[in-house]
């Protein structure tokens, strides 16, 4: 969604949003494990290599690899927010992980030599910067030839009413700022063709794109709502810069509009969709 806030693909953005992921961390571990599984296995691993993450964020899905290139190899886990790399490196930490770096890198313009990672990884990152043209060709610059790529972007918003339907809402009220076509945003990469065309004008080949289907569950409305604020910082700030009778008839329009994924106990099992795709160098 684009909004009045800062750009979604800024630093300042992220570290803002960092300790409201920390939070959600397990909620959004156990949500994305298939997407995490299904990067990892694309790239196939071994050990020896070196794997860079790009927009790790608490990066499960580099750590994950971390396994696989043991013993000998090592994961370069990178993001733009150092408050985002600060919970990779306590979750590393937690989890005994040693064979991981960290550093702090930029998606079109990635700080490493030519052809210096066996394989890059990115669970939905590209989408979010402004140039994913540029992020594609720097990631082909660095991975070697016949290394491999692994990535995740949203599907289309209509196929993910978890961000749909509090869209709408907000937009309706002039909260937030209508879609612009090209503009970063989860779904700005939701278009098969367009990710596809991406990869091949990079100079990926063999590219292979797939679907995810997820679910994500909530035990009622509430830790929905709360969720949706902890994950969006420029929804948290439109939602929350309002006078309280207005932020709650917010939540009663969500709520209403969330009545087909509405258990009869008051649980939330709200369908999502992300594309998958994998190339090699």
């Amino acid at each position: 969604m684009s909004t009045h806030g800062p750009s979604i693909d800024s630093a300042q953005y992220w570290d803002e949003a960092a300790a409201g992921w920390k939070r959600r961390a397990q909620l959004l571990r156990e949500y994305a494990a298939p997407v995490s599984r299904w990067l990892v296995d694309a790239i196939d691993p071994q050990p020896g290599q070196r794997v860079l993450e790009l927009a790790a964020g608490a990066g499960e899905t580099g750590l994950l690899a971390a396994a696989r290139v043991a013993p000998g190899g090592v994961v370069l886990c990178s993001d733009n927010s150092r408050a985002m790399l600060d919970a990779a490196r306590e979750r590393a930490a937690a989890l005994g992980v040693e064979n991981v770096e960290f550093a702090e890198l930029q998606l079109e313009w990635i700080d490493l030599p030519v052809a210096s990672v066996d394989a890059v990884i990115c669970r939905w990152g590209y989408m979010l910067v402004s140039d994913p043209a540029a992020a594609l060709r720097e990631t082909r610059r660095v991975v070697r030839p016949g290394g491999g790529l692994a990535l995740a972007v949203w599907d289309a918003l209509t196929r993910n009413p978890w961000a749909a339907v509090p869209g709408a809402v907000m937009r309706e009220r002039g909260l937030i700022a209508p879609s612009v076509d090209g503009a970063p945003g989860p779904f700005a990469l939701g278009d098969e063709q367009r990710l596809r065309a991406l990869l091949d004008h990079a100079g990926f080949q063999e590219v292979r794109i797939e679907a995810i289907d997820l679910v994500e569950e909530h035990g009622d409305f509430d830790s929905f709502w709360e969720t949706r604020l902890d994950l969006s910082r420029s929804l948290h700030d439109a939602v929350l810069s309002q006078p309280a009778e207005q932020i709650a008839e917010i939540r009663e329009a969500v709520a209403a509009r969330l009545a087909p994924y509405t258990k009869p106990d008051g649980s939330l099992a709200i369908p999502a969709r992300t594309l998958v795709a994998s190339a090699n160098a």
